[in-house]
């Protein structure tokens, strides 16, 4: 914990990919909760240059969104929260050379649990509402570019993400999305790339 911010960063079996954990100030009025500080980020080697900030709203649980990704130099880092609800959230290991190249993992993010992900460049993300009515935001520290989005279908064989939801609600878009086999024959995977265009 560090000290009264009350922050505590772990890094998950996926190098680079960071769980924080928020633990509030409660009194009798309610609670203050600090969702960011730069300097106990900079102190995990997390950067924090963020240009903008999304809010996703989800009417209905079963609802997925992915798994999505920007190629460089627009690739993002993202700060994932749940203000409103409950997700099962996701990423992919994209970076070519990383040893966990190809691998993805998971956590649940809730309001109730005060849960926030760091997911890095180099990842595809995404996650699926596990209730009614999810407030999701998330910081960037990349501009949208739709010319370099990406994607790779939700239900990928490949991947074998475990999906709390066999009948999702998504997008045109996300359920044309390319398979995991397409895109590393494309790409042959995502080069680590650190600066975001100006």
């Amino acid at each position: 914990m560090e000290g009264l911010i009350g922050m505590e960063i772990t890094e998950l079996d996926l190098p680079d990919v960071h769980l924080i954990e928020l633990e509030p100030h409660v009194d009798h009025r309610g609670h203050f909760m600090r969702v960011y500080d730069d300097e106990t980020f900079e102190a995990h080697g997390l950067h924090g240059e963020w240009v903008q900030e999304n809010h996703s709203y989800s009417k209905a649980a079963g609802t997925v969104r992915g798994m999505h990704f920007q190629f460089p130099p627009d690739a993002e880092t993202k700060l994932v929260r749940v203000v409103r609800g409950k997700i099962f959230d996701t990423f992919v290991d994209l970076r070519r050379d990383s040893s966990t190249f190809g691998e993805w993992d998971g956590v649940v993010l809730s309001a109730e649990n005060r849960r926030m992900l760091y997911v890095p460049r180099g990842f595809a993300h995404g996650f699926c509402t596990l209730t009614d009515d999810c407030d999701v935001t998330y910081k960037v520290d990349s501009y949208y570019a739709p010319e370099n989005e990406g994607g790779i279908r939700w239900d990928d064989p490949e991947l074998g993400i475990d999906w709390p939801v066999d009948e999702p609600i998504l997008s045109e878009k996300d359920g044309k999305a390319d398979s995991f086999e397409a895109f590393v024959e494309a790409h042959s995977g995502l080069e680590p790339e650190y600066k975001r265009r100006t």
